[in-house]
């Protein structure tokens, strides 16, 4: 098998700067501008790559950003198959101010992909030499993309025989339950809406999560709660993982860096609340490491003894 295949079909150009203070109607004067990959699988396959793993990602491209994001992956030695598409790969933009140290994150929406571009991403599943044997779908849909993407990806999935893990948002992953799901990883506000239910309180959370998991939407939820850590539930239970307290520099890509964390360390064979923890040290990792930086090997593997050294 290939252990690790991400989608992402809304990838980015993350472009990073510093600037002493944001005042409206000045103009600003920034730092020498950083460009990484973006989106949400080319991160997961990025961090996977910086945790000592491999990964494929597949995603579309299109225009001047598209050929950069190619580049810059190959720069980081992450696999990639691509669509050459249309439309011009989205850019966002990330400012730091020096002066307060707040962070001003711009997303732009990506470009309008035409049905038989979105198809043909699901048709790379097909070309692959080896069955993946996790496949992550992660990140935001780009204007006019049929909101069942994710659940359509799900069936290739169970074509494919490939555990199906997804990160995403709003209506896609409301649509994702659709299809089987190996483990979802959503938030407080999207476990919420996933349950029909208005901000769910801590207390709470565990019980939604589990009536997902009766009603067959995923065999595993794991809730993210930001530097709280994470919630991870099955039939079996539920544990709750601390994350180790640290000084945050930027919150950029950390919740990928914990989607691939996980997925790592389940392709290694480590039992899923092991995983998770090793997920959560690689999302508390992300946050120490400036603008778009993604977690660190050494810091990882040596909060994740920390987190360990909890139970």
């Amino acid at each position: 098998m290939a252990g690790i295949v991400t989608v992402t079909l809304n990838p980015s150009i993350d472009t990073s700067c510093r600037v002493s203070q944001v005042m409206a109607e000045h103009k600003l004067r920034c730092s020498e501008p950083v460009h990484e990959p973006g989106g949400g699988g080319i991160n997961v396959s990025r961090a996977v790559r910086k945790l000592g793993g491999e990964s494929l990602a597949l995603f579309p491209a299109g225009r001047h950003f598209g050929g950069l994001l190619k580049n810059l992956l190959r720069h980081e030695g992450v696999e990639f198959r691509q669509v050459e598409i249309a439309g011009q790969t989205r850019e966002n933009f990330i400012v730091r101010e020096e002066t307060s140290g707040q962070q001003f994150r711009f997303g732009l929406p990506g470009p309008t992909m035409r049905e038989e571009e979105c198809g043909a991403v699901l048709t790379l599943l097909d070309s692959l030499e080896s069955r993946p044997e996790y496949l992550v779908g992660s990140g935001s849909l780009p204007p006019g993309t049929l909101p069942d993407f994710y659940a359509l990806l799900g069936k290739k999935a169970a074509v494919l025989g490939a555990k199906y893990i997804v990160d995403t948002s709003g209506e896609a992953l409301c649509r994702a339950a659709e299809s089987p799901v190996y483990l979802i990883k959503p938030n407080r506000r999207e476990l919420s809406q996933l349950a029909g239910e208005e901000i769910l309180e801590e207390d709470d959370l565990a019980d939604a999560a589990l009536r997902l998991i009766n009603e067959g939407i995923s065999e595993i939820v794991v809730v993210s709660l930001g530097a709280g850590g994470a919630m991870l539930v099955t039939r079996e239970g539920c544990r709750r993982i601390h994350a180790p307290s640290v000084q945050a520099v930027s919150m950029v890509g950390a919740g990928d860096s914990m989607t691939a964390g996980m997925v790592l360390g389940l392709t290694r064979g480590l039992p899923i609340i092991e995983a998770a923890m090793f997920g959560v040290a690689a999302g508390t990792a992300a946050v120490m490491t400036p603008g778009t930086e993604l977690c660190r090997r050494e810091d990882t593997e040596r909060l994740y003894e920390k987190i360990r050294d909890q139970k």
